[in-house]
């Protein structure tokens, strides 16, 4: 005759207990993690230097600074790409720092890094 119920012995209830415990940890943790890496700040040159852009981990723009040479009022277009460009890189050095901070939330769960969906 076959159990009723499902798992012999009641053990699920005392794993979902610290499936629940380590879940909420993990959650904690990651929160923590996040706080932290939106106060950081991200910085990224252009044009050997001539163009500074600061972002935080937020991704806002925070402060541009530019070397007195780079400022041509007959090519304000270069200008305008290099603030482009260290924009650019930095935003993507704050995203890859958020994406290893969400990997190594992932990989506490035993995901192996990554989600498996």
């Amino acid at each position: 005759m076959a159990k009723r119920g499902g798992f012999p012995g009641g053990g699920m209830p005392g794993n979902m207990n610290n499936l629940m415990k380590q879940a909420q940890r993990m959650q904690r943790q990651m929160e923590e993690s996040q706080k932290d890496l939106e106060s950081k700040e991200f910085s990224a040159k252009a044009g050997g230097g001539a163009v500074e852009v600061t972002v935080t981990g937020k991704k806002e723009v925070v402060k541009v600074k530019l070397a007195e040479e780079v400022v041509d009022p007959d090519d304000i277009e270069m200008l305008e790409d290099l603030i482009v460009a260290a924009t650019n890189e930095a935003l993507r050095m704050a995203e890859e720092a958020n994406a290893e901070v969400m990997n190594k939330m992932a990989g506490g769960l035993g995901l192996g890094g990554g989600f498996p969906f």
